[in-house]
């Protein structure tokens, strides 16, 4: 009887210890450190949704179209993106390219990159039609800003997020015409639902036309907006030719360019280390040297796995991802710098 109630006790106990290691745990993706008491680094708040891809197709050279569903999807709007869980754990981002009002399914498009960060080449060779894979809710830094009329400026795979906005100007009843350059026709996708559109269509393949002549772009009717996204030189091209910049809206999924790179020092205050960064590396890899652990993803300042609480110190923010609230007082590691000589973080 004795050994029953002692066994009992020990499982009892074993059981209590597990739900409580389990809710520190989840209260600090840090554990065994301290929590915060808001908890940012480590992991992103955003929930993860899980998808069948039900349709892969290849709607130019080198380019994946996976169309997403679940019953779980919320809504979005044009220009909307969604955050891609690989099967290794990477995470990507790619722009929602189908019709907002098909609920319960999204549609992306991936252009290999073969001498890429490794990300589309995964995605080109294992998602496949039937399998599952998890995604988080939209965010929309890119909105369909309202206007009587627009013009559109798309280069290669930045064709994705402008197809939702030419279909809501469309039912607007705005005014818009499209410029889209590519490489090659074969290596520009959605050309047939373009084609629907007609002469507000203007397709610019490289190999035919040579680059694209932007100069009318100095003479938009009043009330004209442009909205743009491509390669880091045409959303450039576009910014300088319009006579004024505040009418163009782009969309980036590389780094914010910032100013010269300089060497800083970084004090880890939770583990009472410091760390020097060198000018041509990041912050995470100069804290990772000390803290291999240290969770990241895209490197690329939009996923936010590697957002952690700043203590002290100016940052230098290079990130896509943080409002203004979060920037006071956190970075992204990957991308963001000291803006001098020293910071000091929650690690």
């Amino acid at each position: 009887m004795r050994r029953a109630l002692a066994v009992t006790a020990v499982a009892g106990a074993a059981f209590l210890t597990r739900r409580a290691l389990g809710r520190r745990i989840r209260r600090s993706p840090l554990w065994p450190l301290p929590a915060l008491e808001n908890p940012v680094s480590g992991h992103s708040p955003r929930r993860l949704l899980r998808t069948l891809i039900v349709s892969r197709t290849e709607p130019a050279q080198g380019v994946l179209r996976l169309v997403l569903e679940s019953p779980e999807l919320p809504a979005w709007t044009p220009g909307a993106h969604v955050d891609v869980v690989l099967p290794s754990g990477l995470v990507r981002q790619y722009s929602l390219c189908g019709d907002p009002a098909e609920v319960g399914r999204y549609t992306i498009a991936i252009r290999l990159i073969e001498d890429g960060r490794g990300g589309s080449r995964e995605a080109h060779a294992q998602l496949v039609e039937g399998a599952e894979l998890e995604v988080r809710a939209p965010r929309n830094r890119f909105e369909l800003a309202p206007a009587p009329s627009y013009v559109f400026v798309a280069g290669g795979i930045g064709i994705t997020p402008i197809l939702p906005m030419l279909r809501a100007a469309t039912a607007s009843g705005a005014d818009w015409t499209l410029l889209y350059g590519g490489r090659s026709r074969a290596s520009m996708p959605f050309l047939p639902e373009l084609a629907a559109y007609g002469d507000r269509v203007t397709v610019l393949p490289e190999d035919e036309t040579g680059l694209p002549d932007l100069s009318p772009l100095a003479a938009l009717a009043p009330g004209t907006l442009v909205h743009c996204c491509g390669p880091e030189a045409l959303m450039r091209a576009v910014t300088d030719a319009v006579a004024d910049p505040a009418t163009v809206r782009l969309e980036r999924f590389a780094p914010a360019a910032g100013g010269p790179a300089r060497p800083f020092t970084v004090e880890l205050a939770r583990s009472g280390r410091t760390v020097e960064v060198a000018a041509h590396e990041s912050t995470l890899t100069a804290v990772r040297r000390e803290l291999p652990n240290t969770p990241y993803s895209c490197e690329q300042g939009f996923c936010g796995t590697c957002q952690h609480r700043v203590l002290g110190g100016e940052i230098d923010h290079r990130d896509g991802l943080l409002t203004d609230g979060e920037r006071t007082d956190s970075m992204l590691l990957c991308v963001s710098r000291a803006a001098a000589d020293r910071l000091v973080l929650d690690l």
